[in-house]
């Protein structure tokens, strides 16, 4: 276990109850500038990069400049950055990636928003003005995602895949990360939004990689994943909207197959398609079920939503 700090020091002047987390996959020519420039942002606190399977120097470079170095062996960001929540002790936690993309300025500012307003988080909402900061197509895919995630979780984050937060150390002694690759930022904001967690955003300069640095996103297929987290995230949480809908349309299937048998009747007084008639009933019967299952774990979710809840005021005294 990596303790840092050992008072609860005003952090405008003294951040050594700060950890700086970088999860790092074969950053070697980017991570030890990252790793310097946080250690002259914040005097004090302690940097740890997390080498996640790295095949080029990235641990050493980690090292030279300054940081303490863990390894993660389970590759993805989402397992790296577990693996830091688990072994670090801090106050406070500063999250970005190593790759020199954003201010580590900025975490002053962060840090005194968290501070000022008592917040669990603080996101770095990203602005570039350098039209090489993002790969061709994730301005739009970003804004999508973010308008999708916005109707789905009642949010009003303006942007949902942001690598660079500052969290509390109850927030994040807490979060039950579950993710294994970049999916774990809409984890975060989830789970924030759902436990009605008190969060803020700031505005940070966000810069295009270094020469020799390599973007490991993968835009269809994380994409993707990072839909199956909505769908994971509503289930999980939100089981009477997700088990409801699929109620609906069971019900709507059940109607469909059904009304034709139910006109013929009417008409001659026969069921000449009797196989239709039973998969019609099947059908609305299973669609009842969904509804009544949905209702059940809508109570049980509820429940563990207040749970955690009070684990996080019992950890905040």
């Amino acid at each position: 276990m990596i303790k840092v700090g050992v008072t609860q020091k005003d952090a405008r002047t003294d951040y050594r109850d700060v950890a700086v987390l970088l999860p790092a996959y074969n950053e070697e020519a980017a991570v030890s500038e990252t790793v310097k420039a946080f250690l002259r942002a914040l005097p004090g606190c302690t940097v740890v990069v997390c080498n996640n399977c790295s095949t080029d120097q990235t641990a050493s470079a980690a090292r030279a400049a300054g940081a303490q170095v863990i390894d993660e062996n389970m590759p993805g960001k989402g397992n790296a950055v577990r693996r830091l929540f688990a072994t670090v002790d801090a106050n406070l936690y500063v999250m970005a990636d190593a790759d020199t993309t954003y201010d580590a300025d900025a975490a002053r500012g962060m840090i005194e928003k968290m501070q000022d307003e008592h917040l669990d988080m603080v996101t770095g909402v990203r602005v570039h003005s350098d039209k090489t900061a993002y790969r061709r197509g994730h301005v739009w895919g970003n804004l999508l995602f973010n308008k999708l995630f916005s109707r789905l979780f009642k949010s009003t984050t303006q942007d949902v895949f942001s690598g660079y937060r500052v969290l509390s150390g109850r927030f994040a002694r807490s979060l039950p990360v579950q993710s294994t690759g970049f999916e774990i930022e809409t984890e975060m904001t989830a789970v924030a939004t759902i436990l009605k967690l008190s969060v803020g955003e700031v505005p940070v300069n966000y810069y295009p990689r270094p020469a020799g640095s390599f973007s490991k996103l993968n835009t269809y297929k994380d994409g993707f994943k990072i839909l199956l987290t909505y769908i994971r995230l509503i289930r999980h949480f939100y089981p009477k909207r997700f088990y409801g809908l699929i109620s609906v349309l069971l019900a709507a299937v059940s109607v469909f197959l059904g009304l034709p048998v139910v006109f013929e009747y009417l008409e001659t007084g026969l069921v000449p398609r009797f196989p239709t008639a039973i998969l019609a009933s099947s059908v609305g019967i299973l669609s009842v079920f969904t509804l009544m299952s949905g209702l059940l774990l809508e109570s049980i979710a509820k429940s563990r939503i207040e749970q955690r809840q009070l684990a996080l005021l019992i950890k905040e005294k």
